[in-house]
């Protein structure tokens, strides 16, 4: 039977979000309803409201979450009715060429529910990243659904959906950061200090963080960071010299642009050392270019590398890094900068934009 509960929409572009009452379907072959217990406010919410991704209006928000299955439909044998889980948007299918060559963290045909969420006059809605969870339950494809410890509070839990997987598989997965690595991270929001969380996780020696922002710089020193340099007042030469003068002139193993845009890429490519790898997990708009001599891309060697959600694989990672954070050896409850209901979400968009919050989490 259709149940009825309340949840935050984004009707339009650029328009301010609105709770409506949704209509969750039962689970069909493959899906799975979730009860939302906590979902962050992550970045990619704001970019769907702003039309940024699709025009497939009208969404209905949040994707960064952690909750119970309420039901499964037939077939569903990966998780059952009382499950504590995490969402992810990665739901890989095990069968295309990335699967079948043991890479399923790069499916090529990852999958959401068949059935679709709709506001009560029948308007179909487009979950934002096949989740839509700023909402008190949601339709998901099971393979969504991953268990983990119910020992972690689900605020802290959920953060692993998105964003801070992101950066912390940016720097451990993708980067393959090791013990004694020099480390930049560019750009330290939500991503970029979970990078800086997991270069730390990983053994690296020397943690560079890099942003315009003190408050921020705080943030990840507080995660691990070693050094900081705040680039407000320089231009791209200054970053590059101040992050090879902080590794003995030569440039850091690794470097993480978490921003996404032409300067902070070419910072980090030119602010590692020889054979260095660089890891693109910033997400660039569309209009952005880039320039590079293609005799300093040859003469340099390394790797130059882009993360999406962190390679991750989230029935691998998501129980192994909550296990950690149990373990008191990830400090994934440093990233919650406020607890909100979901009549806040809007205000926490604000917050976003001013750099007042690492993460706002809506507790339901």
């Amino acid at each position: 039977m259709t149940q009825h509960v309340r949840g935050v929409i984004a009707r339009s572009a650029g328009a301010p979000v609105e709770m409506a009452t949704i209509a969750i379907p039962d689970p069909g072959p493959g899906e799975a309803v979730v009860q939302v217990q906590a979902c962050g406010v992550c970045h990619t919410d704001l970019h769907y409201r702003e039309g940024g991704i699709t025009d497939a209006f009208p969404f209905l928000l949040g994707h960064e979450a952690a909750g119970i299955v309420e039901s499964v439909g037939d077939g569903v044998t990966t998780v059952a009715p009382g499950d504590y889980v995490i969402l992810n948007w990665r739901a890989v299918c095990g069968q295309c060429r990335a699967c079948r060559r043991g890479r399923p963290q790069y499916c090529f045909d990852t999958h959401n529910a068949a059935q679709r969420m709709a506001l009560e006059d029948g308007t179909e809605l487009s979950p934002a990243l096949g989740i839509g969870a700023f909402a008190e339950k949601t339709l998901v494809a099971a393979g969504q659904c991953t268990p983990v410890d119910r020992a972690a509070a689900p605020e802290v839990a959920g953060l692993l959906g998105c964003g801070v997987m992101a950066g912390l598989g940016a720097a451990i997965n993708t980067g393959a950061v090791g013990r004694g690595d020099t480390v930049a991270v560019i750009g330290c929001g939500g991503v970029g200090t979970a990078a800086v969380a997991g270069a730390r996780l990983a053994g690296a020696a020397k943690i560079i963080a890099v942003d315009l922002d003190d408050r921020k710089l705080a943030g990840a020193r507080a995660l691990g960071a070693t050094d900081t340099v705040n680039s407000r007042d320089l231009d791209e030469d200054a970053v590059v010299g101040a992050i090879r003068d902080l590794t003995g002139g030569v440039g850091a193993d690794v470097v993480i642009d978490a921003v996404g845009r032409p300067e902070t890429y070419r910072q980090a490519f030119y602010s590692r050392d020889l054979a260095g790898t660089v890891v693109l997990v910033g997400v660039p708009t569309p209009d952005l270019r880039l320039d590079l001599p293609l005799l300093d891309l040859f003469a340099r060697g390394g790797a130059l590398k882009s993360s999406w959600y962190g390679d991750c694989l989230p029935s691998r990672d998501f129980p192994m890094l909550i296990d950690l954070y149990l373990q008191g050896r990830l400090p994934l409850d440093r990233f919650v900068s406020e607890r909100i209901t979901l009549d806040g979400v809007e205000s926490a968009f604000a917050k976003m934009h001013t750099g007042d919050v690492l993460r706002s989490v809506v507790v339901l």
